[in-house]
C-alpha cells in the first residue's frame, strides 16, 4: 500500500515518513521544496493529481492542512489525511475543510473544538509525539550519556522570543484604539490564555486591526467569518507570546547567577538582561544535544496553544532533557506532573521551581529518565501514525 507525502521542508516530515515504512507503507513523495519550488498552485496541484492517478494511494499526507491538496483529493475521490504541527492553523477554517475525503488531526483540543463540527467525520484530535530513534542517530543513546553525565548549563530555552514574529508591534492604529489594546494586553498577561482578550475586544477593535493591516486574513472562503479569531490568535497572540517570553527570562534571570540562564533563538535579543543568549541551532543536530546537556530546559507554550502540548515538550523529553514547561490543559491526559516532567503557573513559581530542581539533582536526573522512557515506550511519532490510521479505518468510532 502506498502513501503520497507532500513534502514543503518541514522538520517533522522525516518523522512521519519513518514512521509509514516502519508500519509497511511505500512512500512517495511530492515535493514543493524541490521539483515544485517555483511551480504555480495550479501545477503543484496538477503534479499531485498526476501522482494520485499512478499510484492510487491509501491516503495523501501533509504535515499541517492545505486547502489545495483537500481539494485536489476531493476531486479524485483519494483520502486527504494531515497532522498539525503548529497552531494557529488558520487555514483549517477554509470552505474545504468540509470535504469528505479529509482526516485531519489537530494536536490542540481548543483548536479541535473550535472546528470540529464543520466535518464531524474528518477532523480528529490527536497529540503529537517524539522522534526518538532521528534523535538518538543525531546525538547518540541516552543510555550512553546517562553513564557520562555531562551538563553545559544549568538553564535552557531553545525558541522565538516572537518579536520577529510580532504583527502587532508594527501596526499603525488610532493612539487611543493602541491605548486600548494596550490596557487588555495588559490585563490578560498575568492571565493564562487569551480568554479576557476575546471577551473584551468589540468589533470596532477587530475593524480597526482589519483596517491597519492589508495582509489582514480575508474571509471570504472560510467556514465563518474570523475576524475576531485571527485579531486573537495572529495579532494579540503573538505579541503575548513575545511578552511572555522576554519577562520570564528576564525575571529567571535577575533571581540566578550570572550565567545560569541560556537563550539559543534568531530573535532579536536586545530586551533581555543578563540572559547568555546565542544564535539559532540545528534543530536536527543540535537542539536535541542542548536538551539533554541542559539540567533544566524551558517550555514557555505560545498563547495561541490553549490547551495542548507544542513539539517542544516531546523532542526535550525525547532527547532525555529535564523539562519545566507551562501549565497546559492537557499535560496531565498524557504525562504525569513530578514523574515525567514538570509545570509552572507563574514567573514567581518557575524561579522558586528552578532553584528546587538545580538543588535536587539526582531527583532532576530521575524524572528526566522517567519523561525519557514514558516517551520512548508510548508517545514515539510511530504510536501517533499506528493509532491515527487506526482510527481513520475504524468507522464506528470517533474523534476523541
Amino acid at each position: 500500500m502506498t502513501v503520497i507525502v507532500y513534502r514543503y521542508n518541514s522538520i517533522c516530515e522525516p518523522g512521519y515518513i519513518d514512521a509509514f515504512r516502519a508500519l509497511g507503507l511505500t512512500v512517495v513523495e511530492c515535493r514543493q521544496d524541490r521539483e515544485l519550488r517555483d511551480a504555480t498552485l495550479e501545477r503543484k496541484m496538477t503534479a499531485l493529481a498526476e501522482l494520485i492517478a499512478v499510484h492510487r494511494p491509501l491516503f495523501v499526507f501533509s504535515i499541517n492542512y492545505f486547502p489545495f491538496i483537500s481539494m485536489v483529493c476531493d476531486r479524485f475521490h483519494a483520502i486527504y489525511t494531515s497532522v498539525s504541527v503548529d497552531c494557529p492553523v488558520f487555514e483549517i477554517y477554509d470552505v474545504t475543510i468540509r470535504n469528505a475525503c479529509n482526516r485531519v488531526f489537530l494536536f490542540d483540543r481548543a483548536q479541535y473544538l473550535s472546528i470540529r463540527d464543520e466535518n464531524p467525520a474528518g477532523i480528529f484530535h490527536l497529540s503529537l509525539g517524539a522522534d526518538v530513534d532521528r534523535i538518538e542517530a543525531a546525538i547518540g543513546p541516552f543510555a550512553e550519556f546517562e553513564n557520562n553525565e555531562t551538563y553545559d548549563r544549568d538553564v535552557a530555552f531553545v525558541g522565538s522570543l516572537y518579536n520577529e514574529k510580532d504583527a502587532w508591534a508594527g501596526l499603525t492604529m488610532a493612539p487611543d484604539r493602541r491605548a486600548r489594546m494596550e490596557e487588555l494586553l495588559d490585563e490578560q498577561q498575568p492571565i493564562p490564555g487569551l480568554d479576557l482578550l476575546e471577551k473584551k475586544l468589540t468589533d470596532a477593535d477587530v475593524t480597526a486591526f482589519r483596517g491597519a493591516d492589508p495582509a489582514f486574513r480575508p474571509s471570504e472562503r472560510s467556514v465563518r467569518d474570523i475576524s475576531r479569531c485571527f485579531t486573537v490568535d495572529h495579532y494579540l497572540s503573538d505579541h503575548l507570546t513575545s511578552r511572555d517570553r522576554v519577562d520570564l527570562l528576564n525575571t529567571l534571570s535577575s533571581h540566578l547567577d550570572a550565567g545560569q540562564v541560556h537563550l539559543f533563538t534568531q530573535s532579536e535579543t536586545g530586551e533581555l538582561n543578563g540572559v547568555v543568549c546565542h544564535g539559532g541551532v540545528n534543530s536536527t543536530t543540535e537542539m536535541p544535544l542542548i536538551f539533554r546537556r541542559s539540567r533544566i530546559n524551558l517550555n514557555p507554550t505560545m498563547r495561541a496553544i490553549r490547551t495542548g502540548l507544542p513539539q517542544r515538550i516531546w523532542d526535550v523529553l525525547g532527547s532525555g532533557g529535564f523539562l519545566l514547561s507551562n501549565a497546559q490543559a492537557e499535560i496531565p491526559e498524557q504525562l504525569q506532573i513530578g514523574r515525567h516532567l514538570d509545570v509552572y503557573e507563574d514567573p514567581a513559581e518557575l524561579v522558586e521551581k528552578v532553584r528546587y530542581w538545580l538543588s535536587h539533582e539526582d531527583e532532576r536526573k530521575e524524572v528526566a529518565r522517567a519523561g525519557y522512557h514514558e516517551v520512548r515506550e508510548k508517545h514515539l511519532i510511530l504510536h501517533r501514525v499506528a493509532e491515527m490510521i487506526g482510527r481513520m479505518t475504524d468507522t464506528g468510532s470517533k474523534k476523541e
